[in-house]
């Protein structure tokens, strides 16, 4: 497969930005090879600058449900884009908006829109630590939520794609205030809380998890961390940063009927545009500048045009009958996954929820992050490389979550199992 435009970009990028991404998981550190130079999208698909075609499974991370390009969406962001870019003043739509969420997501009883997910679970730490004058957070090990200090700390996502350690650059005091558990493990947040109870300002917490491949939250798991932090007056975020409006229009914690005390959204909010916000109960929320002491700022925030994207998103996803349009598409593909993985005995597990999933080879499940690293990334790599010669193309990482939008037909995701097959094939061979 010859990317002759591809490499010559890459080449360049490499000479100005910092390993030629903007973002290291793009690198494809841990699959080999140089990075596609994608130029344009279209629905389900993606086109690099050699003029090849894939299905795409990466989605920008997991912002476009609707597919590249959605011509509605389109449509609303040119009109806005007619009216201005950017005012730095309030506009209606960031109110809509605000309407818009608290609807669907009925913890959140106000929000602040920011920019990117990791502006927004900082800002939800600040105030948590702020309105428990408490210092320490609980994370679980392999959950990402943004590159902000002191979040780094057992990270997922592109730090455990890349086998990073604690990340140089964060001092000792920071990630001293930041203790892990792990998850799925109760007992484990349970022993921090009997050592460090009285301390603990909140626990931060993926209830799907995205970032170390998709893993399900064990039956009772979030139930009994909102049992806990009450019982210690501590708070609970959820990171829905990946599954706000990606799961359900309310989100995991309403697939799971577990309300938290703030909650971090995303990705799908902005429609494929940069917008994320933080949000939850009223008491807690009133502590942000100009309100109250808790200071939080941004030039960009709630950008008429990441809004407007965001909001039309939401308002097709409202639509009767989204939802279960993709979880049969996304039990389409797992089981078509599956049974190629059952005709060839190749030793594996496929983890779903709804339209997202992962892949984990080597291993016969993944319920914590210590499981999902004794999967087999060498057979990851080969599985990559593969599909991409077949015309798909995946997350180039083992700990990533693929994708599905509703713009995936049925005939592409047949395609995809085909192409799996037939790799399955020639990997498996004598």
């Amino acid at each position: 497969m010859q990317v002759k435009r591809s490499n010559q970009i890459f080449r360049r990028a490499l000479k100005k930005i910092p390993g030629g991404v903007n973002s290291p998981v793009r690198a494809w550190k841990s699959v080999g090879g140089k990075p596609l130079v994608v130029v344009r999208g279209k629905g389900s698909s993606i086109f690099d600058a050699d003029g090849r075609r894939y299905i795409d499974f990466v989605g920008s991370w997991g912002p476009l449900i609707l597919g590249h390009a959605a011509s509605k969406i389109v449509q609303a962001v040119k009109q806005q884009a007619m009216k201005g870019f950017t005012f730095g003043a309030p506009t209606a739509a960031e109110v809509e908006m605000a309407e818009i969420v608290a609807k669907y997501v009925p913890s959140i009883q106000k929000l602040r829109l920011v920019s990117s997910g990791t502006e927004a679970t900082m800002s939800a730490i600040r105030l948590a630590r702020a309105f428990t004058n408490r210092t320490k957070i609980v994370k679980f090990d392999g959950c990402y939520h943004g590159h902000s200090d002191g979040l780094l700390v057992k990270a997922g996502s592109g730090v455990a794609t890349l086998g990073l350690p604690d990340s140089p650059g964060v001092p000792d005091g920071f990630a001293r205030e930041t203790l892990t558990a792990r998850y799925n493990d109760i007992q484990s947040v349970q022993r921090t809380f009997d050592q460090h109870g009285k301390n603990i300002a909140a626990v931060i917490v993926e209830p799907i998890c995205g970032n170390m491949g998709v893993i399900l939250p064990a039956p009772g798991f979030l139930a009994e961390l909102r049992k806990i932090t009450r019982r210690y007056e501590s708070l609970l975020i959820f990171d829905e940063i990946i599954t706000g409006f990606r799961v359900a229009l309310g989100g995991a914690q309403k697939v799971f009927n577990v309300k938290p005390d703030l909650t971090c959204l995303g990705k799908v909010l902005g429609g494929g545009f940069p917008l994320a916000a933080f949000g939850g109960r009223r008491e807690i929320m009133d502590l942000l500048a100009p309100l109250g002491p808790v200071y939080q700022a941004g030039t960009l925030s709630g950008n008429p045009v990441a809004v407007t994207a965001g909001m039309t998103t939401l308002q097709i996803l409202a639509s009767p009958g989204t939802y279960q349009v993709l979880d049969a598409k996304g039990r389409r593909l797992e089981e078509g996954l599956m049974s190629v993985q059952k005709k060839h005995r190749i030793q594996g597990v496929v983890n779903r929820f709804g339209s997202m999933l992962t892949v984990f080879f080597g291993v016969d499940r993944v319920t914590h992050a210590d499981e999902a690293r004794q999967c087999d990334r060498q057979k990851f790599a080969r599985f990559f490389h593969g599909m991409l010669r077949r015309g798909v193309y995946l997350p180039p990482a083992p700990f990533e979550a693929m994708f599905i939008s509703m713009a995936h037909s049925n005939a592409d995701l047949d395609r995809t199992i085909a192409a799996f097959d037939d790799w399955a094939e020639g990997e498996t061979a004598d």
